[in-house]
């Protein structure tokens, strides 16, 4: 199963984000999802370890689950090739911006307009 099934379902997804926060049990993991059954949380967690986003250690007669963030790579260069060609378009845009008020202030007298009148004197 590759990396996007796997996350495709909001119960593995919440999983790996449990896992984030450090290595559990299947049982505490299990007690993270009241309404699943233990088997179903096991085959959960089967997919994953499959698609390579986790891994499980024997310690004792407990199985300790930890997250593994390498395949995630994969969803973020998909998500930075999708971004890209919005940011892209957007960065473009602000660039023409920023040449075109260059340009235009480059255009423009000066801030005080026509130099200052010499002061009249009196005569007389």
């Amino acid at each position: 199963m590759d990396v996007f099934d796997a996350v495709a379902d909001p119960v593995r997804r919440r999983i790996v984000v449990l896992l984030g926060d450090g290595p559990r049990t299947a049982g505490a993991l299990a007690a993270a999802f009241p309404d699943i059954s233990r088997p179903a949380v096991s085959r959960h967690l089967r997919v994953l370890r499959e698609a390579g986003l986790i891994t499980a250690e024997l310690v004792g007669r407990e199985r300790h689950y930890r997250a593994e963030h390498g395949p995630l790579s994969e969803i973020d260069a998909w998500l930075d090739a999708v971004r890209g060609q919005v940011w892209e378009r957007r960065l473009d845009a602000l660039e023409t911006e920023v040449h075109r008020a260059r340009r235009d202030r480059r255009a423009r007298p000066p801030a005080g307009g026509a130099p200052a009148e010499e002061p009249k004197r009196s005569t007389g």
